[in-house]
């Protein structure tokens, strides 16, 4: 009997970060999730380099031994991918990613993992995950040192101890399983699992919904319980390819990769970034030893008023461009105990403020989780206006959910 997968990718920005640094890809042969690292300015490359290097294994004319071999390598061909490019830009120094892929060959599954995104499987009613966390804590529960209770708020849960860097001893768990029909497999980034309880993750897989229901349903969770990292989720069930319902045969790619390739050149994201390249003289300051020899005293006092001048103006028209820049930018922070939508960036020149309130809507801050709301007192930069009505939809939503859980009795955003 001849195998597919049927599966649905997903991806959201989550409730606090202004841009996804998730990369997902869902092919017929492979699955993968990646989760970058390096805030701005590399987190986002990196998982889409993984994206880049691994989709060209998405076919079947590889067995298990040689496709194990294939995933390997791609994954070592990435990684060199990303010191390359760490090296010719300074700037993304540190960047990194983690990676959890499945390749399918004939009727086995190729399991490739490093990192704390994860991968679980539904078989015949029961959930198990089937990787294991490249991470501080789970170093310490291994150790007996914590549980894994304990480890679900250790206050260093997020620190990881393997990820893609471009270091050479940055290699993976690769290993292979049998793939079985009716099984459901998903992956996810810890936006899903450090939010949403293991049990709830369970019951969502178990609910005999499709993929694409399910996947969506599970992004949706992971954002009512206040996930304020990006969001990537896999679901794919394993199907006879001969059935009724044919497996999926269009690749989905989501996040990072959907937006860029590991070529693009990066641009300015934050303010200090965006103003000091617009501020950035193109061509050579004006000259101002313009006399001479021979020249009066008088003439080379002129000419350097004139220059001055031209300086001046220069300057007066770099500073309007800077300022009107800010006034294209967004972000979200309290006023008066609300969540308010600002124009301009979070900062003054002087005497000079750069924002301005557009809108004070009717979230309270006291309503929301205590991680949210101090990431919201500090500011949030979004990409427009649309985007800033969009989070506050969102938060609408976690303030209803903590509101409904302090009803119940239960602690906010757990």
């Amino acid at each position: 009997m001849a195998i597919g997968l049927r599966y649905a990718a997903r991806s959201d920005v989550g409730l606090v970060r202004s841009d996804n640094q998730d990369s997902g890809y869902a092919g017929p042969h492979l699955l993968v999730v990646a989760d970058g690292m390096g805030g701005h300015a590399g987190g986002d490359i990196a998982s889409a380099t993984v994206i880049t290097e691994l989709v060209e294994l998405d076919h079947d004319s590889l067995g298990a031994s040689e496709a194990s071999a294939q995933l390997g390598k791609a994954i070592r061909r990435a990684n060199r991918e990303i010191a390359r490019i760490a090296e010719e830009r300074k700037e993304l120094s540190g960047m990194g990613t983690t990676t959890t892929a499945l390749m399918r060959a004939r009727n086995k599954l190729i399991l490739a993992h490093i990192g704390d995104s994860r991968a679980y499987l539904l078989r015949d009613g029961t959930v198990t995950q089937i990787t294991t966390d490249h991470s501080f804590v789970q170093t310490l529960i291994d150790e007996g040192r914590i549980t894994e209770e304990e480890a679900s708020t250790h206050p260093q849960r997020s620190v990881v101890t393997r990820v893609l860097t471009g270091d050479e001893d940055d290699d993976p768990d690769v290993g292979a399983r049998e793939a079985r029909l009716g099984d459901r497999y998903l992956l996810c980034s810890d936006g899903l699992s450090g939010f949403v309880a293991r049990d709830t993750i369970a019951e969502q897989l178990s609910s005999g919904r499709t993929p694409a229901e399910t996947a969506d349903d599970l992004v949706a969770l992971a954002l009512r319980a206040g996930a304020p990292d990006n969001v990537t989720v896999i679901v794919a069930d394993v199907v006879d390819s001969a059935d009724g319902t044919p497996p999926s045969t269009q690749p989905q790619v989501v996040g990072s990769a959907s937006m860029r390739s590991s070529s693009t050149r990066a641009i300015p994201t934050t303010p200090a970034e965006k103003a000091a390249a617009l501020v950035r003289p193109e061509t050579p300051e004006p000259d101002l030893e313009l006399a001479e020899e021979g020249s009066t005293r008088r003439g080379r006092w002129l000419r350097r008023v004139a220059a001055l001048g031209v300086v001046a103006l220069v300057l007066s028209a770099i500073l309007y461009g800077a300022w009107a820049w800010t006034q294209q930018q967004y972000y979200i922070a309290g006023q008066d105990g609300r969540v308010t939508i600002y124009r301009g960036i979070a900062s003054d020149l002087g005497p000079i403020p750069l924002s301005s309130a557009v809108e004070q809507t009717d979230v309270m801050l006291s309503d929301l989780p205590d991680f949210y709301r101090s990431s919201i007192e500090e500011s949030v930069s979004v990409d427009s206006e649309r985007d800033a009505q969009k989070k506050v939809d969102d938060l609408r939503v976690a303030a209803k959910r903590c509101a409904e859980l302090r009803i119940e009795g239960e602690p906010c955003g757990r």
